[in-house]
């Protein structure tokens, strides 16, 4: 079964808070057990399939990015498919450098849950003067 807008909505906003707070035992609440998340680390694909592997993720980022903030987010549900752009900012830790990109991720869903977040995004690119 393939959730409503509506369903969709409160469905991700329990996600959103599980996930910005690495809180695996409400994230997998609305996620299925074999939830894939998809995202490219520097040039190399990531793919995680289980929950000890989100947790190893999440542990890994920790600390290498602080006041990371999520702009303009806008939720755009297709009919198997939502597509979440946004436009995120932050620093790393390790430069002390700002960084803003922009992305968009693809969630699918299964059983009313969200069974899949794939992660495109790329820096900002200035405007030429």
């Amino acid at each position: 079964m393939t959730p409503t807008a509506e369903e969709r909505d409160a469905l991700f906003k329990a996600f959103g808070r599980a996930f910005f707070k690495q809180d695996l035992d409400a994230m997998y609440q609305v996620v299925t057990e074999d939830f894939a998340y998809s995202i490219l680390v520097g040039d190399t694909p990531r793919q995680m399939t289980s929950r000890d592997q989100v947790a190893a993720f999440f542990e890994e980022r920790r600390g290498l990015q602080k006041d990371v903030r999520f702009e303009d987010v806008v939720f755009h549900h297709a009919p198997d498919a939502t597509f979440m752009t946004y436009r995120v900012t932050g620093t790393d830790i390790a430069s002390g450098e700002p960084f803003e990109r922009i992305g968009v991720e693809r969630y699918t869903f299964r059983d009313g849950r969200i069974a899949e977040k794939d992660v495109y995004s790329r820096p900002v690119l200035q405007a030429a003067a």
